[in-house]
């Protein structure tokens, strides 16, 4: 077994049952064993723990979303939302919905000024932003596949909580970069914020988020849908301009939705649909770039990146007309990603210069803002199910809004949708009439978590946060492994780019080539460095079996193993 360890201990506390050492694990090799790949130690580390009490990968990776919400509350949450797609042994796929929706007040032009001008900061900022959470009737939706009951595979999350743990350097900086935006949105003090700045070690306890998960754990998820809990997140609602009623909360349910398949150089790809616009982008994107034979360049060589690039344009150009909330718009998916369709949206790319987006779309200004999501890979001990959850706040800490006597922050997604056609959301992506806002309407999603199968069996589970950077760092992700051949750690940390249509520019990471960012230039390319893009999380499966699972060097991302 290979297994690369970076140990910080933290804080040295007198109580030992507080969690005080944190081990980041960033890589391992094993056979036999289960792992769990998410966004920190704590939360892979719960995860293992079930896997250690019997619990298969759906156990694990439910617990792993719960601790999240604990121990990563910039996106790790039960106020949000995400998607879960799962493949079993006996060849079973599926996908578990639990994105956010509208609330029942909601309305088209609910961010428009008198003079029709859209608001960004009332979608992005406060109560009015908040969509229906959806995540703790996702983890109960997903308890069906699991083999443990709920009130064992929430208890890890309940003792991080109540007891506390230390933090680390990058959540200190986190919680003291938001100090301004928590004591705006919210009434009263909240425990993030202290009188003095955070620092790593500091011990963060948060009992009245102990007391909400007890709920759960007692009551199920009416501990979270009705009774106290609903009761205090409508009283932070009418703290300000929040539309949520408790007859929404009460009236919200998952959508279990048939997985998005389709094959990539002989592996079956399964992700998730619509509203995520990640599988349908990530289906087109690899297709479109297959048409150039990749496999016969270099990683982030020039005419790679100029392919990719290219593929992503003509993808995402499709995401803003033609991409929403299926039970809402016609799904045009099969379309979307025919052959034929894709040879034709091909049929403009050229080798010699970038082609202008004003040739696949309108071009509207674009603002740039910051994005945070969490991922988590997971696999069971015989790799006989594997599971991959993308989830989220939206942006960080969401909406910033924290519910009083509850302990938990709550979304901004309402944002996702098109605030106003052609109206550009907080990661610049540009929506129109099929993601316009709609009560009970799901967002339209980045989110891409993917597994890919070889002949029946998993080979990859992968995914990464990054608002819509999403989907092209996955896209990136299996190209690595399936044309360059590269193993999990190099495709996982190897520099990244991005390109979503609009803006122009083609986004690169600070360590990204030069001579590649030098040629791409002289073909018209504007290019923009940025200091990360996404934090991959990923597992692969040899022929032999063997496990190699690697989480992104990029944070605090972790590995643990059953």
């Amino acid at each position: 077994m290979k297994k690369l360890i970076i140990s910080i201990i933290l804080f040295s506390h007198s109580v030992s049952a507080q969690y005080t050492d944190i081990n980041i694990v960033k890589e391992v090799k094993v056979k036999n064993k289960g792992v769990v790949v998410s966004a920190h130690p704590l939360a892979s580390e719960a995860g293992a723990k079930i896997l250690k009490m019997g619990g298969n990968a759906y156990d694990a990776i439910t617990a792993t979303q719960y601790a999240l919400a604990v121990v990563y509350p910039q996106a790790g949450n039960i106020g949000g939302g995400g998607f879960l797609v799962g493949a079993k042994s006996n060849g079973e796929k599926f996908t578990i919905d639990y994105r956010e929706t509208a609330p029942k007040k909601a309305s088209r032009d609910m961010y428009l000024d008198k003079n029709g001008k859209a608001n960004t900061d009332l979608s992005q900022n406060g109560r009015l932003a908040v969509g229906i959470p959806g995540s703790i009737a996702g983890f109960f939706a997903t308890l069906k596949y699991c083999k443990l009951p709920m009130n064992q595979i929430i208890q890890p999350a309940i003792d991080l909580a109540e007891k506390g743990f230390a933090i680390t350097d990058k959540e200190a900086d986190m919680l003291n970069s938001q100090r301004e935006h928590f004591q705006k949105h919210n009434k009263s003090t909240i425990l993030f914020v202290k009188d003095t700045p955070w620092k790593a070690g500091d011990l963060l306890i948060q009992k009245e988020l102990a007391e909400t998960l007890k709920l759960i754990q007692k009551l199920g998820a009416k501990g979270f849908y009705e009774g106290k809990t609903a009761d205090l997140l409508i009283a932070e609602m009418k703290k300000g301009n929040g539309i949520i009623t408790l007859e929404d909360l009460k009236n919200y349910k998952v959508a279990e939705r048939k997985a998005l398949e389709f094959d990539y150089k002989g592996s079956n790809v399964v992700t998730m649909p619509l509203p995520s616009s990640g599988g349908v982008l990530l289906a087109q994107m690899l297709r479109m770039a297959a048409f150039e034979n990749l496999e016969k360049y270099q990683q982030n060589s020039t005419p790679v990146v100029q392919i990719m690039v290219e593929a992503e344009r003509r993808a995402y150009a499709d995401r803003a007309e033609y991409m929403g909330d299926p039970d809402f718009i016609e799904d045009k998916t099969s379309y979307l990603i025919s052959d034929e369709y894709l040879k034709n949206r091909w049929k403009s790319f050229s080798f010699n210069k970038a082609t202008p987006s004003s040739e696949v779309g309108k071009i509207i200004k674009q603002p740039k803002e910051s994005t945070e999501t969490t991922h988590i890979s997971v696999i069971d001990k015989d790799g006989n199910a594997a599971a991959a959850v993308t989830t989220t706040l939206n942006g960080y800490y969401g909406s910033k809004v924290l519910v009083t006597g509850a302990g938990f922050f709550l979304n901004n997604e309402m944002d996702d949708f098109s605030v106003k056609p052609g109206v550009p959301n907080m990661f610049g992506a540009v929506g129109g009439e099929a993601n316009s806002i709609q009560p009970n309407k799901r967002m339209l999603s980045s989110m891409t978590p993917t597994i890919i199968l070889k002949n029946g069996k998993p080979y990859m589970v992968v995914g990464t946060p990054g608002g819509t950077t999403i989907p092209t760092s996955v896209y990136q992700s299996i190209v690595d492994v399936v044309d360059f051949k590269l193993n999990a750690n190099i495709s996982v940390n190897a520099p990244k780019f991005h390109h979503q249509w609009l803006p122009e520019t083609v986004s690169v990471e600070n360590n990204f080539p030069e001579a590649t960012i030098s040629e791409l230039k002289a073909k018209n390319y504007v290019i923009e460095k940025v200091k990360y893009i996404g934090k991959t999380e990923m597992i692969l499966i040899d022929d032999t079996a063997t496990i190699h699972a690697v989480a992104d060097g990029r944070g605090d991302d972790s590995v643990a193993v059953e």
